[in-house]
C-alpha cells in the first residue's frame, strides 16, 4: 500500500491540489522552483489550466519548509479576489498565516502591523483553529485601498525578525491582476523590484495575457522574472507511475493498457489522473486493468465532462466550431489552404479569428501554425458526436 494511502482508497487524484504520493513526476521542475525561491530570484511560471501549477508550487513550498533554512512562502489566488478590496484580505490573510504567525508567536504581535494600514481591516480571530480573517471594506476614496495594497506589499519585506530569513510572494492566476486594477502592475512592479530579500512567483494559464506582462517593453513586469514553462509529463515517466499506483493497490495492469491510456492523454496531468482513477474504480481489487476496463473508464470520464464541453461548445461561434470538429480529427495546420479544403473550412481569415479566440478561452493551442485541442478528452467528446 502507498504511504498515507488508506485501505480501498482510489490512489489517483484529480481536481484538487495533488500532494505528496499523488502529484506525478515534476521532480526537476521542484527542485528548480524550490532552488530559485531560495536564491531570491523572481519566477513567471506558464502553463495551461490543469497542467499542475499550483500542485507544483504546492510541492515546492513543502520542499523549503524542511531543513534549518525554511523560506516563509505566502500565497494568494487571483481568481479569487475581483476587487481591489478582496485582493487586500487575501494578501493579508495569507501574509498574517504564512509569514507573519510564524515569526511572532502572539497572535496581538504578528496582528500589529495590519493595523497600521491606511484601511483598518475587520480581524477576527477563530479561537479553535487559530486562524485570522481579514475583511476590508469598501474605501470612500479610491486611494485610501490603493495605498493600503501598498502597504500590504511592502510588509513581508518589513517584519524586523524576518531579516536574513528568505521569504516568498506567490500570485496564483496573476494575469487576472489587469482586471482588478490595470494600474496595479505598476504599483507591485514598483514594490518589488525594492525587495531582493523577498521572492515573487507568478503563476499564469492564459498564455497570451501572460506573454504581455512580462514579454511588452511597455510592461511594468517586462522582463522582470526567470520564466518556467510546465509541459505534458513525458509518457515514459507517467507510464510507471500508473502502474506503480495500480499494482500496490491490489491490481494487476497489462502494458497495451497503460500504452492506450497515455496515448489518449499525451501525458496531460490532469487527463491522466482523471482517466487513471475511473479505471481504478472500474477494476475490482485482485483483477488486472484491461482494455476493456480502460474503455468503460474513457465512458465514465466522458459522462463525467459532458457538461462541461456541452457548455464549452454552446458557447463556441459557428467558425469556432467547425475548427474544433477539424482539429479533434486531425491536429495539424488549419491557416493552410490544404487543411481548410479537406475539412470544408471558412476563409484563413475566419478560421484566424477562430483561433484566437479559441486561445483566449484556453481550448485550443498552437505553435508555429500547428494547433491541437488542449484538452485531450474534448476531442474524444466531439469525435464521439460526430
Amino acid at each position: 500500500m502507498l504511504p498515507g494511502m488508506r485501505d480501498g482508497e482510489n490512489p489517483f487524484l484529480f481536481g484538487a491540489l495533488a500532494f505528496d504520493e499523488s502529484f506525478a513526476d515534476r521532480r526537476a521542475e521542484i527542485k528548480e522552483l524550490a532552488s530559485d525561491i531560495r536564491n531570491g530570484q523572481d519566477v513567471v511560471v506558464f502553463a495551461p489550466r490543469r497542467y499542475g501549477k499550483s500542485s507544483l508550487i504546492s510541492a515546492a513550498a513543502r520542499t523549503l519548509a524542511q531543513g534549518r533554512n525554511k523560506v516563509l512562502v505566502a500565497d494568494v489566488d487571483l481568481m479569487t479576489t475581483p476587487s481591489k478590496e478582496r485582493f487586500a484580505a487575501a494578501l493579508a490573510a495569507s501574509i498574517y498565516e504564512h509569514i507573519a504567525s510564524p515569526l511572532e508567536r502572539a497572535w496581538e504581535k504578528a496582528a500589529a502591523p495590519f493595523r497600521r494600514l491606511r484601511v483598518q481591516p475587520a480581524m477576527t480571530l477563530d479561537p479553535e483553529s487559530g486562524a485570522m480573517a481579514f475583511s476590508f471594506a469598501a474605501a470612500r476614496e479610491p486611494q485610501d485601498v490603493d495605498a493600503t495594497i501598498e502597504g500590504l506589499l511592502r510588509l513581508p519585506a518589513e517584519f524586523e525578525p524576518a531579516r536574513g530569513k528568505r521569504i516568498a510572494l506567490v500570485f496564483d492566476e496573476f494575469q487576472e491582476v489587469v482586471d482588478i486594477d490595470p494600474n496595479l502592475p505598476k504599483l507591485m512592479r514598483a514594490i518589488f523590484q525594492r525587495q531582493p530579500e523577498v521572492a515573487h512567483v507568478y503563476l499564469g494559464s492564459k498564455r497570451h495575457v501572460m506573454q504581455r506582462i512580462f514579454n511588452d517593453r511597455n510592461e511594468p513586469f517586462w522582463r522582470s522574472a526567470k520564466a518556467i514553462e510546465l509541459g505534458l509529463i513525458p509518457i515514459e515517466e507517467f507510464s510507471p507511475f500508473i502502474a506503480e499506483r495500480l499494482e500496490a493497490s491490489g491490481r494487476a495492469v497489462e502494458p497495451e493498457t497503460i500504452a492506450r491510456l497515455l496515448a489518449l492523454t499525451d501525458g496531460h496531468p490532469h487527463a491522466t489522473q482523471e482517466i487513471s482513477y475511473f479505471l481504478w474504480e472500474e477494476t475490482p481489487a485482485g483483477a488486472s486493468a484491461t482494455p476493456a476496463r480502460l474503455e468503460a473508464a474513457l465512458n465514465a470520464v466522458l459522462r463525467a465532462e459532458h457538461s462541461h464541453f456541452t457548455l464549452l461548445w454552446e458557447e463556441a461561434a459557428r467558425a469556432q466550431r467547425l475548427v474544433l470538429q477539424a482539429l479533434a480529427r486531425d491536429p495539424g495546420h488549419p491557416l493552410a489552404k490544404p487543411y481548410r479544403d479537406r475539412h470544408a473550412l471558412p476563409s484563413a481569415a475566419t478560421v484566424q479569428t477562430a483561433l484566437r479566440k479559441l486561445e483566449q478561452r484556453e481550448i485550443v493551442a498552437g505553435e508555429r501554425g500547428a494547433y491541437r485541442i488542449v484538452e485531450p478528452f474534448l476531442a474524444e467528446w466531439l469525435n464521439r458526436r460526430g
